[in-house]
Protein backbone atom coordinates (compact mmCIF):
# COMPACT_ATOMS: atom_id res chain seq x y z
CA UNK A 1 0.00 0.00 0.00
CA UNK A 2 1.10 3.38 -1.26
CA UNK A 3 2.00 6.26 1.83
CA UNK A 4 0.01 8.46 2.89
CA UNK A 5 -0.17 11.41 5.20
CA UNK A 6 -2.74 13.90 6.62
CA UNK A 7 -2.83 17.07 5.44
CA UNK A 8 -2.99 19.31 8.67
CA UNK A 9 0.05 17.32 10.04
CA UNK A 10 2.00 18.08 6.86
CA UNK A 11 1.41 21.58 6.76
CA UNK A 12 2.10 21.98 10.45
CA UNK A 13 5.14 20.37 9.78
CA UNK A 14 6.26 22.84 6.54
CA UNK A 15 5.41 26.03 8.77
CA UNK A 16 7.71 25.14 11.61
CA UNK A 17 10.18 23.76 9.52
CA UNK A 18 9.94 27.19 6.68
CA UNK A 19 9.20 29.25 9.87
CA UNK A 20 6.67 30.67 8.10
CA UNK A 21 5.08 33.08 10.82
CA UNK A 22 8.17 34.37 11.35
CA UNK A 23 9.61 35.29 8.45
CA UNK A 24 8.43 38.88 6.81
CA UNK A 25 7.08 39.06 3.25
CA UNK A 26 6.03 40.91 0.41
CA UNK A 27 2.30 42.84 1.35
CA UNK A 28 -0.41 40.71 0.45
CA UNK A 29 1.28 37.80 0.00
CA UNK A 30 -0.11 34.61 1.63
CA UNK A 31 2.13 31.73 2.96
CA UNK A 32 1.28 28.36 4.24
CA UNK A 33 -1.50 26.15 3.42
CA UNK A 34 -4.34 28.09 0.83
CA UNK A 35 -6.46 25.55 -0.42
CA UNK A 36 -7.63 22.48 1.50
CA UNK A 37 -8.53 19.40 0.13
CA UNK A 38 -11.67 17.61 0.85
CA UNK A 39 -10.21 14.52 1.58
CA UNK A 40 -7.78 16.01 4.14
CA UNK A 41 -5.07 13.32 2.98
CA UNK A 42 -2.14 13.23 0.84
CA UNK A 43 -0.75 10.46 -1.15
CA UNK A 44 1.89 12.56 -3.26
CA UNK A 45 3.58 16.05 -3.54
CA UNK A 46 3.61 18.20 -7.13
CA UNK A 47 5.80 20.59 -6.94
CA UNK A 48 5.84 23.71 -9.21
CA UNK A 49 7.21 27.63 -8.91
CA UNK A 50 3.75 29.21 -10.05
CA UNK A 51 0.41 27.70 -8.85
CA UNK A 52 -0.83 28.80 -12.76
CA UNK A 53 -4.12 27.41 -14.26
CA UNK A 54 -1.70 25.24 -16.42
CA UNK A 55 0.18 23.36 -13.51
CA UNK A 56 -3.48 22.73 -11.65
CA UNK A 57 -4.86 21.42 -14.91
CA UNK A 58 -1.79 19.18 -15.50
CA UNK A 59 -2.35 17.56 -12.25
CA UNK A 60 -4.04 14.58 -13.25
CA UNK A 61 -5.72 11.08 -11.51
CA UNK A 62 -7.42 12.82 -9.04
CA UNK A 63 -5.47 11.47 -6.15
CA UNK A 64 -5.09 13.12 -3.29
CA UNK A 65 -2.11 15.83 -4.04
CA UNK A 66 -0.94 18.62 -2.19
CA UNK A 67 0.76 21.23 -4.81
CA UNK A 68 3.95 22.87 -3.37
CA UNK A 69 4.68 26.33 -5.28
CA UNK A 70 6.67 29.10 -4.85
CA UNK A 71 4.29 31.58 -6.04
CA UNK A 72 0.77 30.86 -5.03
CA UNK A 73 -2.49 31.60 -5.30
CA UNK A 74 -2.97 34.78 -2.91
CA UNK A 75 -1.38 37.88 -3.63
CA UNK A 76 -4.15 41.12 -3.49
CA UNK A 77 -5.77 40.63 -0.47
CA UNK A 78 -9.71 39.65 -0.12
CA UNK A 79 -11.29 39.88 -3.68
CA UNK A 80 -13.61 38.38 -5.50
CA UNK A 81 -13.47 34.60 -6.15
CA UNK A 82 -14.86 35.20 -10.14
CA UNK A 83 -12.52 35.14 -13.07
CA UNK A 84 -9.43 33.33 -13.19
CA UNK A 85 -9.07 32.73 -9.71
CA UNK A 86 -12.27 31.20 -9.54
CA UNK A 87 -11.19 28.65 -12.36
CA UNK A 88 -7.66 27.55 -10.43
CA UNK A 89 -10.04 26.88 -7.03
CA UNK A 90 -12.96 25.05 -8.72
CA UNK A 91 -10.23 22.44 -10.23
CA UNK A 92 -8.20 22.30 -7.20
CA UNK A 93 -11.26 20.88 -5.80
CA UNK A 94 -12.82 18.75 -7.71
CA UNK A 95 -9.14 17.47 -8.42
CA UNK A 96 -8.66 17.10 -4.52
CA UNK A 97 -5.20 19.39 -4.45
CA UNK A 98 -4.80 21.32 -1.62
CA UNK A 99 -2.10 24.40 -2.10
CA UNK A 100 0.45 25.40 0.07
CA UNK A 101 2.92 28.46 -0.99
CA UNK A 102 6.65 29.36 0.77
CA UNK A 103 7.60 32.96 -1.07
CA UNK A 104 10.41 34.48 0.90
CA UNK A 105 10.44 31.83 3.29
CA UNK A 106 11.62 29.23 0.72
CA UNK A 107 14.24 31.55 -0.72
CA UNK A 108 16.36 32.42 2.20
CA UNK A 109 16.10 28.51 3.73
CA UNK A 110 19.21 27.53 4.83
CA UNK A 111 18.52 23.99 3.91
CA UNK A 112 16.18 23.98 0.84
CA UNK A 113 16.08 27.61 0.11
CA UNK A 114 16.17 28.61 -3.51
CA UNK A 115 19.55 31.08 -2.61
CA UNK A 116 21.61 28.35 -0.82
CA UNK A 117 20.18 25.68 -3.31
CA UNK A 118 21.54 27.51 -6.76
CA UNK A 119 24.48 28.19 -4.89
CA UNK A 120 25.51 24.88 -4.23
CA UNK A 121 24.25 23.46 -7.98
CA UNK A 122 27.10 26.05 -9.46
CA UNK A 123 29.91 24.36 -6.72
CA UNK A 124 30.27 27.66 -4.80
CA UNK A 125 32.30 26.91 -1.38
CA UNK A 126 32.45 28.83 1.76
CA UNK A 127 28.72 30.17 1.58
CA UNK A 128 28.08 32.67 3.85
CA UNK A 129 25.02 35.41 4.10
CA UNK A 130 24.91 38.27 2.51
CA UNK A 131 22.34 41.75 2.17
CA UNK A 132 18.73 41.36 3.95
CA UNK A 133 15.23 41.98 3.51
CA UNK A 134 13.14 43.22 6.40
CA UNK A 135 15.65 42.39 9.03
CA UNK A 136 16.48 39.34 8.09
CA UNK A 137 19.59 37.53 5.82
CA UNK A 138 18.23 37.52 2.00
CA UNK A 139 21.20 36.51 -0.19
CA UNK A 140 23.88 33.90 -0.38
CA UNK A 141 27.39 34.47 -1.00
CA UNK A 142 30.22 32.03 -2.14
CA UNK A 143 33.89 31.41 -3.37
CA UNK A 144 35.51 30.26 -6.30
CA UNK A 145 39.01 29.73 -5.10
CA UNK A 146 40.75 28.64 -8.10
CA UNK A 147 38.38 31.80 -10.10
CA UNK A 148 35.78 30.33 -13.02
CA UNK A 149 35.94 32.60 -16.35
CA UNK A 150 32.40 34.51 -15.91
CA UNK A 151 31.22 33.32 -19.37
CA UNK A 152 31.80 29.76 -17.84
CA UNK A 153 29.76 30.78 -14.93
CA UNK A 154 27.44 31.63 -17.75
CA UNK A 155 27.27 28.61 -19.50
CA UNK A 156 27.29 26.49 -15.86
CA UNK A 157 23.56 28.69 -15.42
CA UNK A 158 22.51 27.37 -18.80
CA UNK A 159 23.12 23.91 -18.06
CA UNK A 160 21.63 23.66 -14.51
CA UNK A 161 18.83 25.60 -14.70
CA UNK A 162 18.09 24.70 -18.73
CA UNK A 163 18.00 28.97 -19.06
CA UNK A 164 19.29 31.18 -21.04
CA UNK A 165 21.61 33.56 -18.95
CA UNK A 166 22.47 37.09 -20.05
CA UNK A 167 25.58 38.53 -18.53
CA UNK A 168 26.40 42.35 -17.88
CA UNK A 169 29.97 42.30 -17.98
CA UNK A 170 30.91 45.00 -15.58
CA UNK A 171 33.24 43.61 -13.34
CA UNK A 172 36.36 41.37 -14.11
CA UNK A 173 36.72 38.36 -16.48
CA UNK A 174 37.51 36.12 -13.52
CA UNK A 175 34.67 35.57 -11.10
CA UNK A 176 35.69 34.80 -7.57
CA UNK A 177 33.32 35.77 -5.09
CA UNK A 178 29.87 35.69 -6.44
CA UNK A 179 26.45 36.39 -4.50
CA UNK A 180 22.81 34.72 -5.35
CA UNK A 181 19.48 35.96 -4.59
CA UNK A 182 17.16 34.30 -7.04
CA UNK A 183 13.67 35.66 -8.98
CA UNK A 184 13.32 39.81 -9.12
CA UNK A 185 16.93 40.72 -7.48
CA UNK A 186 18.03 43.78 -9.69
CA UNK A 187 17.62 46.46 -7.33
CA UNK A 188 20.23 44.47 -5.22
CA UNK A 189 23.25 44.98 -6.97
CA UNK A 190 24.73 47.88 -5.16
CA UNK A 191 24.14 45.63 -2.05
CA UNK A 192 26.13 42.95 -3.54
CA UNK A 193 28.78 45.21 -4.82
CA UNK A 194 28.49 46.68 -1.25
CA UNK A 195 29.37 43.34 -0.09
CA UNK A 196 32.90 42.93 -2.13
CA UNK A 197 31.18 40.63 -4.88
CA UNK A 198 32.71 40.73 -8.38
CA UNK A 199 29.68 38.85 -10.05
CA UNK A 200 25.73 38.74 -8.88
CA UNK A 201 23.54 35.92 -10.07
CA UNK A 202 19.97 36.82 -10.33
CA UNK A 203 17.05 36.32 -12.36
CA UNK A 204 15.59 39.35 -13.58
CA UNK A 205 15.81 43.53 -13.03
CA UNK A 206 14.56 46.50 -14.88
CA UNK A 207 16.58 48.13 -18.06
CA UNK A 208 18.59 50.90 -16.08
CA UNK A 209 20.40 47.54 -14.02
CA UNK A 210 22.34 47.63 -16.71
CA UNK A 211 24.47 50.61 -16.29
CA UNK A 212 24.12 49.41 -12.80
CA UNK A 213 26.38 47.05 -13.30
CA UNK A 214 28.82 48.74 -15.98
CA UNK A 215 29.12 51.85 -13.71
CA UNK A 216 29.35 49.88 -10.31
CA UNK A 217 31.82 47.30 -11.75
CA UNK A 218 30.28 44.32 -11.18
CA UNK A 219 29.28 41.28 -13.39
CA UNK A 220 25.86 40.32 -12.97
CA UNK A 221 23.74 37.76 -14.79
CA UNK A 222 20.30 37.40 -15.31
CA UNK A 223 19.18 33.82 -15.11
CA UNK A 224 15.90 34.00 -15.23
CA UNK A 225 13.04 34.79 -12.52
CA UNK A 226 11.28 30.99 -13.07
CA UNK A 227 14.42 29.47 -14.12
CA UNK A 228 16.38 30.93 -10.59
CA UNK A 229 12.91 29.84 -8.43
CA UNK A 230 13.02 25.66 -9.51
CA UNK A 231 15.50 24.93 -7.22
CA UNK A 232 13.48 25.47 -3.80
CA UNK A 233 10.51 23.69 -4.95
CA UNK A 234 12.01 20.71 -6.27
CA UNK A 235 14.33 20.44 -2.83
CA UNK A 236 11.13 20.77 -0.27
CA UNK A 237 8.97 18.65 -2.40
CA UNK A 238 11.98 15.75 -2.56
CA UNK A 239 12.31 17.02 1.62
CA UNK A 240 8.62 16.14 2.15
CA UNK A 241 9.33 12.56 0.48
CA UNK A 242 12.01 11.87 2.91
CA UNK A 243 10.14 12.77 6.12
CA UNK A 244 6.79 11.61 5.02
CA UNK A 245 7.33 8.83 2.44
CA UNK A 246 5.54 10.57 -0.34
CA UNK A 247 6.23 10.50 -3.81
CA UNK A 248 6.78 13.81 -5.57
CA UNK A 249 7.01 14.92 -8.89
CA UNK A 250 7.90 18.48 -10.39
CA UNK A 251 5.54 20.16 -13.20
CA UNK A 252 7.40 22.01 -15.08
CA UNK A 253 5.39 25.19 -17.00
CA UNK A 254 8.56 27.61 -18.02
CA UNK A 255 7.80 31.20 -18.69
CA UNK A 256 11.03 32.37 -20.31
CA UNK A 257 11.03 35.04 -17.99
Amino acid sequence: MSASAALLEVAAYLDQYLRIREVPDEAGAVNGLQVENHSGRLVRVVAAVDASHATIEGIVGGEPTLLVVHHGLLWDGNVAVTGRRYRRLAMLLQRDIAVYAAHIPLDIHPDVGNNVGLARLLGLTNLSSFDSYKGIPLGVRGDYPEGLARERLVDRLNQCLNTGARLMPGGPAISRSVGVITGAGGSRIAAAREAGLDTFITGEGAHHTFFDAMELGINVIYAGHYATEQVGVKALAAHLTDRFGLPWEFHDHPTGL
